[in-house]
């Protein structure tokens, strides 16, 4: 009886169930979506119930699709929303709140409290992170502090944490197992990065107390087994990372160098930077890519807060295309971009510039300007959003940029890829999949389990769609990116900060 292994994809927006043969192909899968709730300006919420049934429904829809019974799963990987907050109790497996989703800006204040006393550089130097609500710390100092009972409840231990990976391997084994994994802990503001434990003094600073925490593993173990859900069938958890990390394992990036990217709404990039902690002066993140056995590895991460949220600008706003893929075909009628450069901070600059009153700007129009122009400054302003991020790491880390891996939606822009590797000189490699974010979860939870022997055998089973090579001379290439950094001092102008 043939054997596969099955990851959860537990997204921002949906939970997802993926099956996946020895090959790495997917067999099976099944999606269903979350509703968000937003109860305040800048505060977002899911249901944490609801994060559960929809696992579980996606678990049985994928089993259903691919015509595979839960006795042929060999075991079970785990991805997870980053930094998704839930506290509940212990006995009962209640929430006492609404889940505090990663976007969420409700602890800005407990933020702008702790900068001002000074702890900014103790939380980057312990954790590699930033003071922002982004991350899961404050969400937790947040509850604890306006969830009526919520302090006294957690001093006596009668309460847990645990981001989204952790609720869901408590609910599948009945509540039996409270952990997270390495990639998830280094995303909570609480996790010392250099000890790989939970610290002590930011605990302190945060008046939480340790008993809720979970137990810290490896991303690619056996944690437990499951208890319902899966026809009665005991199968090993085996595999947790965070959806960022787990995309660049499921990328290949294994090596000191290796990079990928997201274009998703925005876009992410981690470059995998072996067992060295490298700390940024860029304004980038140190995080921990994954640990396996005895090894961590960590990782630069950085973000382009707007990549196809501009090309949708295009289309929903502008009215200059009907649907995202039309950008390329338009794009393509132009040979260049006619001197037009778009700086698409529509929501602020982040790295390496990091001014969040920056706004976005259209510059270099001439009478020989058409709507082909805009639409390829367009694809372009998110290549040269990433290579201003690529230069910070390369920067950073002291590492030479070995090859670029991308996936998600505007990945599938030739016209923009080939952009890309002419504008870093890299290779570019787009794989066959694009569900690199659960692939790397079957990956993990596959090695921790024998289904997969080595991460040799998971590069054999990658499928490389297209190889992009850089074709532009580096005259050219720099001709182009002076203007982009001419334009971006613009875009630093508007808000007094270029001058």
């Amino acid at each position: 009886m043939e054997k596969y292994i099955m990851a959860i994809d537990q997204g921002t927006t949906s939970s997802r169930a993926l099956i996946f043969n020895h090959q790495g192909q997917i067999v099976g899968r099944a999606q269903q979506e979350i509703r968000q709730f937003y109860p305040a300006p800048g505060w977002v919420e899911h249901d944490p119930e609801e994060i559960w049934r929809s696992t579980t429904e996606v678990i049985r829809d994928a089993l259903q699709d691919g015509e595979i019974t839960a006795g042929q799963i060999a075991a079970l990987g785990l991805t997870n929303q980053r930094e998704t907050t839930i506290i509940w109790d212990q006995k009962t497996g209640k929430p006492i709140y609404n889940a505090i989703v990663w976007q969420c800006r409700r602890s800005t204040g407990i933020c702008n409290h702790l900068k001002n006393e000074g702890y900014q550089e103790l939380f980057k130097e312990k954790t590699g992170l930033v003071l922002d609500p982004y991350f899961s710390g404050t969400k937790v100092k947040w509850l604890l502090d306006h969830v009526e009972g919520a302090r006294e409840r957690a001093g006596k231990g009668e309460l847990l944490f645990g981001t989204i990976d952790s609720w869901l391997v408590w609910k599948l084994t009945a509540g039996k197992v409270h952990l997270t994994d390495y990639t998830n802990a280094s995303r909570t503001l609480l996790f010392n990065i250099n000890t790989l434990k939970w610290d002590q003094e930011l605990l302190k600073i945060l008046n939480i107390p340790k008993e809720i925490l979970p137990e810290v593993k490896s991303s690619s173990e056996v944690y437990g087994v499951t208890a319902n859900g899966f026809d009665g069938q005991a199968i090993p958890i085996a595999g947790i990372a965070g959806d960022q990390q787990a995309a660049t394992f499921g990328q290949g990036c294994f090596e000191e160098g290796m990079t990928k990217i997201t274009y998703g709404t925005g876009g992410f990039m981690l470059m995998n930077t072996g067992s060295n902690i490298v700390r940024s002066k860029k304004g980038l993140l140190t995080t921990i890519a994954w640990g396996i056995k005895d090894r961590v590895d960590y990782a630069l991460e950085g973000s382009i807060f707007v990549a196809g949220a501009a090309v949708q600008w295009l289309r929903d706003e502008l009215g200059l295309i009907d649907q995202a893929a039309d950008s390329a075909f338009f794009a393509g009628k132009v040979d260049d971009n006619n001197g037009v450069y778009l700086v698409p901070a529509f929501t602020g600059l982040g790295a390496p510039y990091w001014d969040p009153e920056a706004r976005g700007i259209l510059t270099g129009l001439t009478l020989g300007c058409n709507k082909n122009h805009l639409i390829r400054a367009t694809l372009e302003a998110l290549v040269y959003q990433s290579k201003d991020v690529l230069l910070a790491m390369v920067e950073d880390a002291g590492i030479k940029l070995r090859a670029i891996k991308v996936d998600g939606g505007a990945a599938k822009n030739d016209l923009m890829m080939q952009f890309l590797a002419d504008l870093t000189a890299s290779l570019v490699e787009r794989p066959a999949s694009i569900e690199s974010t659960a692939t790397g979860a079957a990956y993990l939870a596959g090695l921790a389990t024998g289904f997969w022997t080595d991460q040799k055998e998971l590069i054999a089973n990658r499928e490389i769609d297209q190889t992009f090579r850089a074709k532009m001379d580096k005259a050219r290439q720099e001709e182009l990116y002076r203007g982009w950094k001419q334009a971006i001092k613009t875009a630093l102008y508007w808000t007094g900060k270029g001058v």
